[in-house]
């Protein structure tokens, strides 16, 4: 297990475990990120992450890309 920002562009990963407090884990699953859901890394830009969630681009903060586990 690995936080998202270490995940290699393109390659589809599995979220695996949401860490952080209740507000923050409540925010990632408003942005559609769940435990079990397919995930990738699309690029990243100025250190934060644009990830393709649900078939939508969703940017993240590397901050919150640590707290989500692959």
């Amino acid at each position: 297990m690995m936080p998202l920002s270490f995940a290699e562009i393109g390659e589809p990963q599995v979220i695996k475990r949401i860490g952080g407090n209740p507000e923050i884990k409540k925010h990632l699953e408003d942005l559609g990120f769940h435990i079990g859901g397919e995930i990738s890394v699309i690029n990243t830009v100025g250190g934060n992450l644009i990830v393709n969630v649900k078939e939508c681009r969703v940017a993240v903060s590397r901050e919150l890309a640590n707290k989500i586990m692959i």
